[in-house]
């Protein structure tokens, strides 16, 4: 495999020497890991199609790209209630 140097602030350099020494890595086997850990937009595009042709084939229905763009968010909508639910006093 083939390497590089990719210069930082000092402080930054040392911030990752340590994260990597704390997981045992090297500073370039951190950085491997921190920008697998993040997919481009391409990537995100993929897997937002990947997404909605599986929820269409679960659900049967032929829902629109536009549609999905309308309808409300979900997971957010989860968040919110739980963190409602978390917020109540035990009774």
């Amino acid at each position: 495999m083939t390497t590089t140097t990719i210069q930082v602030p000092r402080e930054t350099r040392d911030h990752l020497a340590q994260l990597a020494k704390e997981r045992g890595l090297s500073i370039g086997q951190l950085v491997e890991v921190l920008a697998a850990e993040q997919p481009t937009a391409a990537q995100r595009a993929e897997r937002l199609a990947a997404d909605r042709e599986a929820v269409r084939s679960v659900i049967g229905v032929p829902i629109t790209d536009e549609e999905f763009e309308q309808a409300p968010d979900i997971l957010a909508n989860i968040h919110r209630i739980a963190a409602e639910k978390a917020r109540k006093p035990l009774a």
